[in-house]
């Protein structure tokens, strides 16, 4: 082209010289893409104002199908989310599923609104299924899962037992000590074991009397027999603790008393029940690392479970919404996100332990999803028919446990979308 030659673009019409930047922008947004795909950006783990994000790593990778059939991996992080409407409702009821404790049988016991029961917890980034019995049998086949902690642990315990009997029925094949703490389920049809092992501490303990002394005994550097004996009987074993460590105790490391937590008239110091929980897990996730020998096992360590008394437990309304917070109506704050975080360190420090393949580690984190449903809770209906003969001025209230069905649920769903990933052979990060 010579230099006396007209610029070709200017011989366009005007509308094909304003579509040409939108072109060229059409061509070179794929290969900015593609380019973050194979080379993303780091950032420092420093935020913008500078404060470093808590320390939060149960971040689970899954693979979704695209609409061209074509799986990609997607980051998902389920304590990031919302609950939203959902008209499907739950896959059993309370009178269909006979392994409800009855303080959270809340329909049976004449909870009259039921919109609790129509929500779904929607992650951010992803979509969580509901529970697949069939998914969750194939993926237990011939395999031990225990459930190891206290009534949180029994609650969500008692959750996948109805879900699962959804689809095969289970026997009771062991059961022991009061109010049947210590229990076991054979599902004959795939030669699974489900068991629930009472230990409110993960360590040794001695729980406080009626007839005797009036607090706990923990002793910190000693893991809890009743349960850890039969570690090499167990496949997949889910840590649920948290509450018991508010109630008064004296605690015991090495031969010696350590301090105490809200107990006058003891000569013992102080001790924050924060740094007895870090020392607890810390304890257990040690044992259980260096007793496991063999074939892999999985351990699942549920993070803490919000409560929602609203003034007095004994008060007719101590948790009578009716339905979700909504998004940033309620904020993790002090001891919620404290003991969360505990739990989340001290899963992730294990991690770091255990190079080997013996033993893999992930955090079930539930304490966002838990913290935005104070309707889940039985309140006042722990107790059948509370108001039968009218409102009562005081009646003991459980804004601790779940109804079932009810939000916990939702726990036993994430709970199947790690062993997925697990059984398709990805780490979780």
């Amino acid at each position: 082209m010579g230099l006396g030659s007209t610029n070709p673009l200017k011989s366009q019409p005007r509308s094909f010289t304003k579509l040409l930047p939108w072109a060229l922008y059409s061509l070179l947004i794929p290969l900015v893409l593609l380019h973050l795909y194979f080379r993303p950006l780091h950032f420092s783990k420093t935020s913008p104002n500078n404060q470093i994000p808590p320390p939060h790593k149960p971040v689970i990778l899954f693979s979704q199908v695209l609409k061209a059939g074509i799986k990609q991996e997607v980051l998902c992080d389920y304590f990031n989310g919302k609950w939203v409407p959902n008209n499907s409702g739950p896959l059993y009821n309370g009178t269909s599923c006979g392994f409800i404790k009855d303080g959270q049988n809340c329909h049976n016991h004449g909870r009259p609104d039921k919109g609790y029961l129509y929500w779904r917890w929607r992650p951010k980034q992803c979509r969580l299924p509901r529970f697949e019995p069939t998914t969750f049998f194939s993926l237990l086949k011939n395999k031990h899962l225990a459930f190891v902690g206290d009534s949180m642990a029994r609650n969500q315990l008692e959750s996948l037992l109805c879900l699962m009997s959804t689809a095969s029925s289970p026997v009771l094949v062991y059961s022991s000590g009061d109010d049947k703490k210590f229990r076991r389920w054979r599902f004959p049809s795939h030669n699974i074991n489900v068991s629930v092992y009472w230990s409110p501490f993960l360590v040794k303990g001695m729980e406080k009397s009626n007839n005797g002394f009036n607090y706990n005994r923990l002793y910190l550097d000693s893991v809890d027999e009743r349960w850890a004996s039969e570690m090499g009987k167990m496949d997949v074993v889910v840590l649920s603790v948290g509450h018991w460590f508010l109630h008064p105790a004296v605690y015991y490391e090495k031969g010696s008393v350590l301090g105490c937590h809200y107990c006058p008239g003891l000569n013992h110091s102080e001790v924050e029940f924060y740094d007895v929980y870090r020392k607890a897990l810390n304890t257990t996730l040690k044992a259980v690392m260096d007793r496991r020998s063999g074939d892999a096992m999985d351990v699942i360590v549920t993070t803490f479970s919000p409560s929602h008394f609203e003034g007095e437990w004994d008060k007719a309304g101590a948790c009578d919404k009716k339905k979700p917070f909504e998004e940033g109506e309620k904020t993790l704050e002090g001891m919620d996100a404290e003991m969360r975080k505990i739990g989340v360190e001290e899963l992730e420090a294990a991690k770091k332990k255990e190079m080997g393949k013996r033993v893999r580690l992930q955090a079930l984190d539930v304490t966002k999803l838990a913290l935005m449903r104070p309707d889940g809770h039985p309140g006042p209906y722990m107790y059948g028919f509370p108001f039968a003969n009218g409102v009562r001025e005081r009646v003991q209230n459980d804004c601790v446990h779940w109804c079932l069905p009810g939000p916990i649920d939702t726990w036993n769903e994430i709970l199947l979308e790690v062993i997925k990933r697990w059984e398709n052979g990805f780490e979780m990060h």
